[in-house]
């Protein structure tokens, strides 16, 4: 698994579908999403070398609920005891208690989906310790459902509800530091910056590109494809202008 720095306290974890982030907070640190499953001993292998035990992972956030960003969480929360966050209207399918929605695919989707998200096996059920809506910031003090505290992340770390790709699809802005995680609502492939592909609803989905575009970001980070290092609100949204 290859790791890399992306920006100040931001590193990537690079899986052969996909990605996670490592966050070092003020105390501690985060993950944001944690790849298909059977990769925590990788990450967790990742994590020391950046030089945090596995007792400083703080909180797992998965920005939604499909099985390469999930697949580990179980695996990670129950070694660390670190609590996983979650869009709330993914909650109920990262535990296992509801279906996962088909996408609606478009014909150029359908070879890629076949070749990339249909193998990818399917994730153990998580718990999710705090469901997170729209506006929720990370900074601030709250319990969770075992009543251990939520990480100190050290600045602001706004939630931005992005649905489209799937219902509860979350973003994590950190505007203090100029760094935006979309999860797979945007993308990065062979031609550049994308609307995510295989979403339940595209109108919606555009709709959630729009809003992140929107916001004053320097950093961008994807699901898939390599982050924008610098500039990146500039090129969202040019790409923004161009959905249809």
């Amino acid at each position: 698994m290859e790791t890399s720095q992306v920006a100040d306290r931001v590193w990537m974890l690079r899986f052969d579908v996909g990605q996670a982030y490592a966050v070092e907070l003020a105390e501690g640190w985060a993950l944001i999403d944690t790849g298909p499953t059977g990769h925590a001993q990788e990450i967790l292998g990742s994590l020391r070398r950046l030089g945090a035990h596995p007792d400083e992972l703080r909180a797992i956030l998965l920005t939604h609920s499909h099985p390469d960003h999930t697949g580990s969480a179980a695996a990670l929360a129950s070694i660390t005891r670190a609590p996983i966050l979650a869009g709330a209207a993914d909650a109920a399918i990262i535990r296992g208690e509801a279906p996962q929605p088909p996408p609606v695919l478009l014909d150029w989707e359908r070879p890629l989906f076949e070749t990339y998200a249909a193998p990818v096996p399917p994730a153990p059920p998580a718990p999710v310790h705090r469901e997170l809506g729209d506006g929720d910031d990370l900074h601030t003090p709250h319990d969770t459902a075992d009543g251990e505290p939520q990480a100190n992340w050290g600045e602001p770390a706004a939630i931005v509800a992005v649905p489209g790709h799937t219902p509860g699809s979350i973003a994590l802005h950190l505007p203090s530091s100029g760094v935006l995680f979309t999860g797979d609502t945007v993308a990065n492939g062979a031609d550049g910056v994308m609307l995510g592909v295989f979403n339940i609803d595209r109108a919606l989905a555009i709709s959630s590109f729009h809003r992140q575009a929107a916001l004053n970001v320097e950093v961008a980070c994807f699901g898939h494809g390599d982050p924008l290092t610098s500039g990146a609100a500039a090129t969202l949204r040019a790409v923004a202008e161009r959905l249809e």
